[in-house]
């Protein structure tokens, strides 16, 4: 990790193409004064150990021996809590790491707060995530730890924003890398995940059990509701059926029901096509009035009537 004097001296050299004479001339040109600053740095230039100028990308002259450049990364840039060992609210041990992603701003202000507000940003970002990091583990249990790393990032981040914010400093974003539980721990909460997986499983299929035989139940009911209206529908007809049967007897057959009795079963016995026997020597006419009731005799007096 470079320190603050290593930054001081950071210049962009154009790297060594073609023959040796072009790298002899460059290094002659930043020995007399001429330095390029890359789009992705700002320069500080300092006369006699005193901050003179804001030096943008681009060509900037400084005075051989009087003058000197501080160049600056602006890009964004990450680095590594490094994994460490802290203790949960419930006294496990875990490896913790993140990554923090920053950057120092561009503006003139910012960079000079960079190099004259803080020693070394890169060093204390790390320091200060460490701490951070373990005073919010502390306050947890390692479950809660584990599964809920969007409130460690969020409040890695909120507490790094707030102690850099006079250092020129950009905190972009803070990423859990990894949080790990002793093995024997983690063996132990494997084991209950997987109990906890089965159990809701087991409850899952009762569930459907339970589904299918209500479903089945609700078919069997509906079916015995279809056939009790069925039923009640078939009674109601022959019901009125009989009902309309004696309305007609009582109308045109009031005294004579052995008569209306006698026709039903010639009606049955035509229906049916049932066989009728005739006797020799009476007609077919004589043989229905008998199964009808009638007396061959009336049926004989009728025609001689009509004759006569």
């Amino acid at each position: 990790m470079a320190t603050i004097e290593q930054q001081e001296q950071v210049q962009e050299v154009p790297p060594q193409t073609g023959s040796g004479g072009v790298g002899i001339i460059w290094g002659l040109l930043s020995f007399f004064g001429f330095n390029i600053v890359r789009p992705t740095r700002r320069g500080l230039i300092e006369r006699m150990g005193k901050f003179n100028r804001f030096a943008h990308a681009g060509f900037a002259f400084t005075v051989p021996f009087i003058e000197r450049m501080i160049q600056v990364n602006v890009t964004e840039q990450m680095v590594s809590s490094g994994k460490r060992e802290m203790i949960t609210k419930d006294r496990l041990n875990a490896l913790v790491d993140a990554q923090i992603y920053f950057k120092v701003k561009d503006d003139e202000q910012s960079v000079k707060a960079s190099q004259y507000n803080v020693n070394n940003y890169v060093v204390q970002i790390v320091a200060l995530a460490k701490t951070t990091l373990r005073n919010i583990i502390g306050t947890m249990v390692l479950k809660d730890a584990n599964s809920d790393r969007n409130k460690i990032n969020n409040e890695l981040l909120t507490t790094l924003m707030k102690e850099t914010n006079n250092w020129g400093i950009e905190i972009v974003r803070t990423e859990l890398k990894e949080i790990d539980p002793p093995k024997d721990v983690q063996e132990s909460m494997n084991r209950v995940i997987k109990a906890e997986n089965e159990k809701i499983a087991a409850i899952d299929f009762a569930t459907a059990v339970e589904t299918q035989a209500d479903g089945k139940r609700r078919a069997a009911i509906k079916e015995a509701e279809g056939i009790k209206q069925a039923t009640m529908l078939e009674a109601e007809g022959k019901a009125k059926a009989i009902e309309t049967v004696n309305t007609a007897a009582n109308t045109f057959f009031v005294g004579n029901a052995q008569l209306l009795k006698k026709l039903e079963v010639v009606q049955a016995s035509l229906e049916n096509n049932s066989k009728i026997v005739v006797p020799a020597g009476s007609s077919l006419i004589n043989v229905l009035g008998t199964l009808a009731g009638e007396s061959p005799e009336a049926h004989k007096s009728d025609e001689k009537t009509k004759k006569g």
